[in-house]
């Protein structure tokens, strides 16, 4: 463990922050006047604030450690969540979805279901998502907990605690307008407090050109070519050329395709913020105008994560520390101090470290804390996106539906409050299934695939395929989730155990190169599955009538009109995001 002394003026700056969020808490309680403004802020937040909170809410202590984690892990081809694995969709969701969303004034994702199949559709999803959020949540108290113990010598248990505890109180008080308005305020800490971190890191290495050259060697000691940690495309003709242990195909389908636009288009966590904008172009440019600034995330969270591996550290805590790291990145051990080692009796390297590390080992007093509050403010952002996703889902989408369904609004108010409680505790016990792997975005993106990946073939038919059915959308979802469980029931990483990672069905496939190619391949299985059983489930079951699918299908969808100036324009903004993307896979191709 890094050896961190906080000084005064550190844990003041975090308590400064921890007073301001909750502070904005109470002071929009009073505005809470109905389930409306609860859990969609009134429909009235502008198009940037939205567009900064639906970066900000995907911007969790998962991705800021998780990417940091994978950067290290698996290098610069970890910028393929980015640009190819973000950006596309992004736009797509902006140009193409978001007039099916905001046009029928679902409150919510599962709702749209609702409208365009039927109510066992809804029902499904609601209940899946309302698990993932669940899931999520707990992987952002797991690193919260992890931080606390590293940096600050806490008990991870009691950590996770308090963490779970400020964010239930401004989430509790203000609902979805102090939850936007807190993910402003964290976009911006974060930007300034991982600027000095990569700015220092990246002089003490000699730059790019330094880090590149200190790379080649990690390189060449993992047994690939001196570039593949710094090369994103050029190593994915064969999977056992580049660390991410994919080809081109799965990367592009599993990631590009399934995995990313499953997410963004699909995953009510972030289509909420574009809800709550205050008009239906607004709501359009939210989602591009988040992608703006998500194309220049790369350099500053995977950064830090490859830094980490050319570091030295300044002193050992113990002889055995030197032996099982990698730059300043710890291997996993036991409470015991003994290190953790896979089947092949290699260490296992705690990668969701690395971020930490750095922090630790670069930012002096005062630094220290921008960045740790920094830190802390992605893990408020993440956590409280998952929550006010979960209580507006739980609310609307199952107990309205199926337990109280003729309530007053104030009771309905009532239970987003108590369901953000009741999401806090989940959360808190889901927070140990994280502990079984070294990447929090790996067990993310596993969860991805079992839930996002067959919805996104869902929401693809039903939105562009009028013929698409209810029976058709029910059980070709139910078809790949199952598809997916098997997969992964089949199959295992190299260097795992049976259980969470896979195998519990008898480990039939050749073992994938990594975590991540085996997830990718998952969703793409859970996607073609659900894709197939849709259309053939629709086409041996009765079609509803097209008045009744009027703007919930694209071809019976009137087009929007453009109300605002021509940079503004959600086709504008689509072009320049494509062609900014574009040009930065081109250069670290």
């Amino acid at each position: 463990m890094t050896d961190v002394r906080l000084a005064w003026i550190d844990y003041v700056l975090m308590a400064i922050y921890f007073a301001f969020v909750i502070g904005i808490g109470v002071a929009l309680k009073r505005f809470m006047r109905s389930s409306t403004d609860y859990f969609l802020s009134g429909r009235a937040i502008p198009a940037w604030v939205a567009g900064l909170a639906f970066i900000s809410a995907n911007l969790g202590a998962q991705e800021v450690i998780g990417m940091g984690a994978s950067g290290a892990k698996y290098g610069i081809a970890t910028s393929h969540f980015y640009w190819v694995g973000a950006i596309p969709a992004m736009v797509f969701v902006g140009v193409f979805m978001m007039p099916f969303y905001y046009g029928s004034r679902a409150r919510s994702v599962p709702e749209y279901l609702k409208l365009r199949f039927d109510e066992k559709t809804r029902a499904l999803n609601a209940i899946s998502f309302a698990v993932m959020t669940v899931f999520s949540s707990g992987v952002s108290l797991y690193a919260m907990g992890k931080l606390f113990r590293l940096l600050l010598g806490w008990d991870e248990d009691a950590s996770m605690l308090v963490a779970a505890g400020i964010v239930l109180a401004y989430i509790f008080l203000g609902g979805l307008t102090s939850a936007i308005y807190n993910e402003v305020l964290q976009f911006f800490l974060i930007v300034f407090g991982f600027l000095p971190l990569v700015l220092l890191g990246l002089k003490d290495v000699g730059g790019w050109d330094g880090l590149q050259a200190r790379l080649m060697t990690h390189s060449v000691a993992q047994g690939y070519a001196p570039t593949a940690y710094t090369q994103s495309w050029a190593f994915m003709g064969d999977a056992t050329r580049n660390p991410v242990g994919v080809e081109w195909f799965g990367l592009a389908m599993g990631l590009g395709f399934v995995l990313s636009f499953g997410y963004w288009c699909t995953d009510f966590l972030v289509v909420q913020r574009a809800m709550a904008a205050d008009s239906m172009t607004a709501a359009r440019r939210t989602p591009l105008i988040a992608a703006l600034p998500k194309m220049l995330f790369p350099f500053l969270v995977i950064l830090p994560g490859m830094i980490a591996l050319t570091v030295e550290p300044r002193r050992e805590a113990t002889p055995a520390a030197a032996v099982a790291r990698v730059g300043i990145i710890p291997a996993k051990t036991t409470d015991s101090g003994e290190v953790i080692r896979d089947t092949n009796a290699r260490p296992v390297i705690d990668y969701d470290l690395a971020t930490p590390a750095m922090l630790a080992h670069y930012l002096p007093a005062g630094l220290l804390g921008l960045g740790l509050t920094a830190l802390l403010a992605s893990f408020m952002s993440g956590m409280a996106g998952n929550v006010t996703a979960f209580n507006t889902v739980w609310t609307y989408d199952i107990y309205q539906s199926y337990f109280k369904r003729d309530a007053s609004d104030a009771h309905y108010l009532w239970m987003g409050r108590a369901a953000t409680v009741g999401g806090i505790a989940l959360s808190v016990a889901t927070a140990y299934v994280a502990a079984a792997f070294n990447n929090i975005m790996d067990v993310l993106q596993l969860v991805f695939a079992f839930v996002n990946a067959p919805l996104f073939a869902t929401f693809l038919l039903g939105m562009f395929w009028k013929r698409a059915t209810g029976h058709g959308a029910f059980w070709g979802l139910v078809a790949g989730t199952l598809a997916a469980a098997f997969h992964h029931g089949i199959s295992l990483p190299e260097g795992a155990t049976v259980g969470v990672k896979g195998g519990f069905l008898g480990v039939l496939l050749s073992p994938y190169r990594s975590e991540l190619a085996q997830t990718f391949w998952t969703a793409i299985i859970a996607w073609t599955v659900c894709f197939t059983v849709t259309i053939a489930v629709s086409l041996a079951t009765k079609p509803r009538p097209d008045e009744e699918l009027t703007g919930l299908v694209y071809a019976l969808t009137p087009k929007p009109t453009e109300e605002a100036a021509f940079w503004q324009r959600p086709g504008t903004l689509a072009v320049v995001v494509l062609i900014g993307t574009l040009l930065l896979n081109l250069i670290f191709f």
